[in-house]
């Protein structure tokens, strides 16, 4: 399976790994460097290849060495999830004889099972990856390590022995799926004062979102200092998170967690927290969804609408004691 570049679409994609491992496919995964690790988590993947290919770049060099490298597998089918025409080169090179997804960018001759998007009929992102398996969406999972978990809280000087919250303020999309960072400071406060044990977690993108919480009293701020495995072990041991539409939105709901997930020009019809465990947060308005990175009207209203009292109402809702 070719996987997307994106960190909650590739979690996403573990949909259909239940469905092809139940009628006897052994499923690899070709990942990007960047995910690959990560692409490791998901339980029933047999294998893992790693292709050294940037976002916007064709890459061709690259694309052609890493079908030559999974060619000896002997793959039957290759499920291509990404809809960039670049995306499905490697299992031309490979040689691989079924080579299946959408038609996306004109992949006409190196798709040979090219399928047509029905939108109404596949309306969520994982509708439409279980189609390209013939199989049923199931949940999304990714596998936790406890012992790993248990080093890392000892190592950041977090304590396991109380409720504990995450908060997880970035988006790489864009600011248009950020609640204001200021209102997850005021969240932390809320929790801190409440005796719940809050933790920040974020890549090195939301450097810039988590210097807010400088000078929060109570609060861990592991942004830009824990790799993408760091954090599917200690979401996995924490009381709830409270996210954006984000990647580590999906990676919460993925390991089990109760999610707070706050959409703002986005919208869970698409891309839901895939748990039962989860509460969305939104406002309607005539705008939304926009689907833009940054607010066309300029007042982002779909966001910055959303109270504290809200979010920490949904807290209290998915079960944390306030």
């Amino acid at each position: 399976m070719v996987a997307p570049a994106w960190v909650g679409d590739l979690v996403m994609s573990h949909t259909l790994v239940p469905g092809l491992r139940a009628r006897g496919s052994t499923v690899h995964y070709l990942a990007t460097v960047a995910l690959a690790e990560l692409a490791t988590r998901l339980p029933g993947v047999e294998a893992v290849h790693a292709i050294d290919a940037r976002r916007g770049r064709l890459g061709l060099g690259e694309r052609f060495r890493t079908g030559a490298r999974i060619g000896p597998h002997g793959f039957d089918q290759a499920i291509i999830l990404p809809n960039s025409f670049k995306s499905a080169l490697p299992t031309l090179f490979a040689g691989v004889p079924v080579r299946t997804g959408f038609t996306g960018e004109s992949r006409y001759g190196v798709l040979n099972d090219r399928r047509a998007l029905d939108v109404e009929r596949l309306p969520r992102m994982v509708d439409r990856f279980a189609a390209l398996a013939d199989v049923k969406p199931a949940c999304p999972r990714l596998r936790a390590d406890e012992a790993r978990r248990l080093g890392l809280l000892e190592r950041h000087g977090l304590d396991a022995g109380g409720p504990m919250v995450a908060l997880c303020p970035g988006a790489e999309y864009g600011s248009s799926k950020r609640w204001p960072a200021e209102r997850f400071v005021e969240l932390a406060r809320r929790c801190t004062a409440s005796g719940i044990a809050v933790c920040v977690l974020g890549g090195e993108r939301d450097l810039e979102t988590a210097s807010a919480f400088t000078g929060c009293d109570g609060v861990v701020d592991l942004v830009g200092r824990t790799s993408l495995n760091d954090v599917v072990d200690l979401l996995s041991g924490v009381d709830a998170a409270v996210t954006n539409d984000s990647g580590l939105m999906h990676v919460a709901a993925a390991v089990g967690v109760p999610v707070v997930a706050v959409f703002g020009s986005t919208t869970p019809a698409f891309t839901p927290p895939l748990s039962p465990r989860a509460v969305v947060v939104s406002r309607d308005l005539d705008c939304r969804p926009c689907h833009q990175r940054t607010c066309p009207l300029g007042h982002l209203a779909c966001l910055t609408g959303i109270s504290v009292d809200t979010v920490f109402d949904a807290l209290v809702d998915v079960g944390i004691a306030a």
